[in-house]
């Protein structure tokens, strides 16, 4: 094999310090030339009170102005609260969640040796390419293109069960929309599903170089205390969709709990759509994962096979040396070296049995799920009250 020279490597190896798929793009941009973000420092502080100031704050002044009837209607619609002064300060704070564990992961894969000076240059062209595809401003143009369509697509129903904070009283059978509720359809809502676009787009980036990863040479090691052959630490990087599907679940529950208050509707009718959420959620978290299943079905399948042939001779010296011919050896069993050697050997071999394809991460799938179920518990409180499930609480702990 040629060896690659050592400059070679170190200029084509990432720094620790750009392993970013999130500081780039149309959205970065502008928040560097705002000053909204630095290359060191976040200011989520600013961002948040940014995002609140443009999407919240002109729908109470218009509403104020123009719909002053409506602006209590505007007060305690928790829909509007869901979206623009929970999901969008979390899809904020969200990408430095996800930026982190990139970073922890590729830095992972470089530090634990798993490439060779081969596969090193091979991931600093991969890392390229991918800041390539993060720095493109035609990705997130597509995000807006895309939001406004759908919003386009569902105005008129929309429309028709707008709260009266966003719609005038219907005279004459015609339904007129405030200045409150068209801020809210081209801006407000806006800038929540651009962040939820822009966040999805992220995650294909981290996708794709995962799938890359996986066609890599990696030094895999069957009996890695892991129980992934040394991926374990891949099962962490779902912990960086959590932020998305928190939001995500947070306006479709406020949306549920509307119906089940307004408009006669009951948990049962939602249960097909909890599970689809449920499963698209676990889909995209999980999925880039599934891209490894099939080296590490392989090297349990050979570790089985290797290590076996191994027990077999090492099992067959040990009955030959300690059960059929020990006569006059007995006090030298305690002190043999063979009766560790054997149990150590029979740990590794059970590693290797017990080791999972699926590198997943039991704590990082919590988090989803809890990711997915907490948002939900205000359209649970609005059919069953928080009284009554504190008593059912009660009553199932006496």
């Amino acid at each position: 094999m040629h060896k690659v020279p050592p400059a070679a490597i170190t200029a084509n190896t990432p720094a620790t310090d750009d392993l970013s798929l999130i500081r780039g793009g149309l959205f970065y941009r502008l928040l560097r030339a705002t000053r909204l973000m630095e290359e060191k420092r976040w200011l989520f502080g600013r961002r948040v009170i940014l995002a609140v100031a443009i999407t919240w704050l002109p729908l109470l002044l218009a509403t104020w102005l123009f719909n002053p009837q409506g602006f209590t209607a505007l007060l305690r619609d928790y829909r509007i609260y869901a979206r623009l002064l929970i999901a969008v300060p979390v899809l904020l704070i969200g990408q430095m969640l996800m930026e982190t564990r990139f970073r922890m992961i590729v830095s992972q894969v470089r530090d634990a040796g798993l490439l060779d000076a081969d596969g090193l240059v091979e991931l600093g062209g991969v890392i390229d390419h991918m800041r390539r595809l993060r720095d493109s401003i035609l990705p997130e143009l597509i995000v807006i293109v895309l939001a406004y369509a759908h919003t386009a697509f569902i105005w008129h129903s929309r429309v028709a069960n707008a709260s009266a904070w966003a719609v005038y009283p219907a005279t004459g059978g015609a339904v007129h929309i405030t200045p409150a509720g068209w801020y809210f359809g081209l801006v407000s809502q806006m800038v929540y599903q651009v962040l939820i676009g822009v966040g999805l787009w992220k995650w294909l980036l981290w996708a794709l170089f995962l799938f890359r990863l996986s066609r890599m040479k990696l030094k895999l090691v069957a009996t890695h205390p892991d129980g992934h052959g040394g991926l374990g630490f891949l099962g962490l990087s779902p912990l960086g969709f959590v932020p998305i599907a928190f939001a995500a679940a947070t306006v479709i529950g406020s949306t549920w709990r509307y119906q089940i208050l307004h408009a006669g509707a009951h948990l049962r009718d939602f249960r097909l759509s909890a599970i689809v959420l449920l499963v698209i959620v676990i889909l995209i978290a999980l999925g880039p994962l599934a891209f490894f299943i099939r080296d590490l079905s392989v090297l349990r399948r050979q570790g089985i096979l290797q290590y076996g042939i191994l027990a077999q001779i090492h099992s067959t010296d040990f009955h030959q040396k300690w059960i059929l011919h020990r006569a006059g050896h007995e006090e030298e069993f305690l002190t043999a070296p063979e009766s560790s050697s054997l149990a150590d050997f029979g740990t590794s071999y059970e590693n290797i049995e017990k080791m999972m394809p699926f590198p997943l991460d039991k704590g990082a799938l919590l988090g989803l799920a809890l990711a997915v179920a907490l948002p939900m518990l205000p359209a649970l409180l609005a059919e069953m009250p928080l009284r009554e499930v504190l008593q059912d609480l009660l009553e199932a702990v006496r």
